[in-house]
């Protein structure tokens, strides 16, 4: 008989690591280059920061180059194009989950942008700041406020870069000025694309909205198809500072207030605990810069990270996985949730400690964070999380979009499948939540068509993509409500295959994105297998094979497609009744 730890046990284990991670502060191992080559630069193989690919595919290359320079770049764009080579970007942490950076076959070439990072200005009385591709997030945040200014609307994880958040349309939560994404507050790109024999065979193009309005809101969120961002202008304001406090209520009147609260204030969001029927609120605004207070944002599962207790703690998930322990899940959820919110999530009053709210400090120190990437090497003693040489989180990522108008029906909808198994979204808990951020149209034309929420779900993967999870079927269920009930935009780094099925035909001004597509690269030499599917030019993003909707590849439509050795069959939704599910036959959520 299998030997298991009572729950009490994992409970203990996980409150002194949480405990550890609040005074831990040894340096962490750095994450590898996601470009890994058998031989210098040679037969080389990518990856993102968590180790796999949705299809659990490899994605291989003839070779990698790292420019240093935008003269280098242009040569090696030029030397690939000359010998019609595909090509792809990759970027210093790899973070987008879907296969971006993936070219076709073995006999491309990948551009790292990990050593174009460098500032190329910074203009205080322009309030600009133009930066290379390959500058991460907290650069750019660091560099505009050594000359007092500051990026209004970022991510909350600083290992983004600045190429990476315009190739995936990036944002934070806003519904104020601009919006939240990052790429609605560039007024400049300049761009590295195929060019012809008279161009040398690569063409660098500088694109803004009074010059090139229709090619530069092609390139705000350009998914990497339409060559290598080089350098991009970033329209700045001056410095200024953040009032924040967290606030947990029941959920009841939820659907109400998630319409309001965005207009009350500049920067909320909302951490949803729909099992424990509960909401924590962040109640954020913009104060003038000479407001007391040295506050900042270290966002304690952002920090680093002992690895043996996230061997314990992955553990843990995996024997409730195993014996079906939905009770030790909402146990260890409940836990986790009120310790981050009893520890207000990482945030401290001056640095070190905090002493009560509001929390105040500076943009640049309260809009992101991830300290887990400020690292010397450890040997792996500690780590980031998701680190995939360690024994530690691995999840999958569900992102989309609701209109606002009909946010309200689809909170009620997921409330009404808590109704029906209380314990059935605890999963998601373990992972804080479903965290909700506010969104706003954009002009690009790969971005937000309208005021939406952005609804964030983790939960747990299985190292063996044949294997089931528990309550799979209410999770897939919500996916499909948000994906073809609500018309929800997927985020174009998250998600896993089914999100990008017709995607882009959601897209009312994707053919003039495609038309300028056609136009930088005739040849399709910055295209792959991957964008020709979530574009709408050739085949579809989803796999069907035996096994393939448990992984999100396909949508079920025969048994087969789940698990029914193991009990799953494809099921009708129990809400959405179109919805087709992995459903555990006999179960209590059956």
């Amino acid at each position: 008989m299998a030997f298991r730890f009572s729950p009490s046990y994992w409970r203990i284990v996980l409150g002194l690591c949480c405990m550890f991670t609040l005074v831990h502060t040894a340096l962490s191992t750095p994450p590898e280059d996601p470009v890994r080559c058998v031989s210098g630069n040679t037969d080389c193989s990518v990856t993102n920061s968590y180790g796999v690919f949705p299809d659990r595919s490899t994605c291989r290359a003839a070779n990698v180059a790292y420019p240093t320079t935008e003269a280098e770049l242009v040569s090696i764009v030029a030397a690939a194009t000359k010998a019609r080579r595909k090509m792809r970007v990759t970027t210093r942490y790899s973070h987008s989950i879907p296969k971006l950076a993936c070219t076709d076959g073995t006999n491309g070439l990948f551009i790292s942008t990990k050593f174009l990072n460098h500032t190329v200005q910074a203009d205080a009385g322009a309030m600009t700041l133009t930066v290379e591709s390959g500058v991460t997030l907290r650069q750019l945040i660091t560099e505009a406020a050594k000359v007092g200014l500051a990026l209004p609307y970022a991510p909350y994880w600083w290992g983004l870069t600045v190429g990476g958040m315009l190739g995936t349309g990036a944002h934070g939560s806003s519904l104020w000025g601009k919006g939240s994404a990052v790429h609605d507050y560039v007024t400049e790109i300049k761009i590295v694309s195929p060019g012809s024999v008279n161009d040398g065979f690569a063409k660098v193009r500088v694109l803004s909205e009074s010059t090139t309005p229709v090619e530069f809101n092609a390139a705000k969120v350009s998914l990497g198809v339409l060559g290598v961002i080089s350098q991009v202008t970033f329209g700045l304001q001056p410095m200024f500072k953040r009032s924040l406090k967290y606030v947990m209520k029941n959920d009841l009147d939820f659907d109400d207030q998630v319409l309001t609260l965005g207009e009350k204030h500049e920067f909320a969001d909302f951490v949803w605990l729909p099992s424990q029927g509960k909401v924590v609120y962040r109640m954020d605004d913009r104060v003038a810069v000479n407001t007391p207070g040295n506050g900042l944002c270290d966002f304690l599962p952002f920090r680093s990270q002992p690895s043996a207790a996230l061997a314990i703690i992955r553990s843990s998930e995996e024997k409730q996985e195993i014996f079906r322990d939905a009770t030790g899940k909402c146990a260890e959820a409940t836990l986790i949730s009120s310790t981050l919110f009893s520890t207000s999530y990482g945030l401290t009053n001056n640095g070190i400690a905090f002493t009560g709210y509001p929390v105040i400090g500076s943009q640049n120190r309260m809009m992101t964070s991830g300290s887990c990437l400020d690292s010397l090497q450890d040997g792996l003693t500690t780590a980031c999380a998701w680190d995939s040489r360690i024994k530690g989180e691995f999840y999958h990522q569900t992102c989309f979009s609701i209109p606002l108008t009909q946010v309200k029906s689809f909170i009620t909808d997921i409330k009404s499948l808590v109704k029906i198994d209380q314990k059935s979204l605890c999963g998601l808990e373990l992972y804080n939540g479903i965290l909700m951020r506010y969104v706003t149209a954009s002009p690009a034309y790969l971005g937000k068509d309208t005021e939406a929420i952005d609804f964030d779900l983790t939960y747990y993967r299985a190292k063996d993509p044949l294997t089931p999870r528990l309550y799979e079927d209410f999770i897939e269920e919500i996916e499909q409500i948000a994906l073809f009930k609500y018309n929800a935009l997927p985020h174009w780094g998250k998600n896993r295959n089914v999100a990008f099925d017709g995607v882009i035909k959601k897209y009312k001004n994707a053919p003039a994105f495609l038309r300028v597509k056609e136009s930088y690269d005739p040849d399709g030499l910055f295209s792959s297998e991957w964008t020709d599917q979530i574009l709408g030019i050739k085949g579809n993003a989803t796999i069907v094979k035996d096994g393939c909707a448990l992984e999100g590849l396909c949508i079920c439509s025969e048994d087969a497609h789940c698990a029914p050795t193991k009990g799953y069959m494809c099921r009708p939704g129990k809400v959405y009744k179109e919805a087709r599910v992995c459903t555990r036959v006999g179960d209590i959520n059956a």
